[in-house]
């Protein structure tokens, strides 16, 4: 993905999660369910947020995020026998 579009990607999601939020605080109408699960709308705005943040670091930076267990960090090993 290119930097556009990975901070398009960025605002939607800060817009979702904020959106979401503003609508999971507002008073409650006895009598009148919500039928939107402003909590799982949360969840997935901040899921996205933090994958494009993420991506971000990794396109300004120029090298990837690897992870803890990365394929190259583990040593080598001989074998027995």
């Amino acid at each position: 993905m290119s930097l556009t579009v990975t901070l398009i990607l960025l605002v939607a999601g800060i817009a979702v999660f904020a959106g979401a939020n503003y609508m999971s605080r507002r008073p409650v109408i006895p009598g009148n369910p919500s039928l939107v699960p402003w909590t799982a709308l949360q969840f997935v705005g901040l899921v996205v947020v933090i994958l494009m943040l993420a991506h971000l670091v990794t396109l300004l930076s120029g090298t990837p995020l690897e992870g803890r267990y990365a394929a190259s960090s583990l040593p080598e090993t001989e074998s027995v026998g």
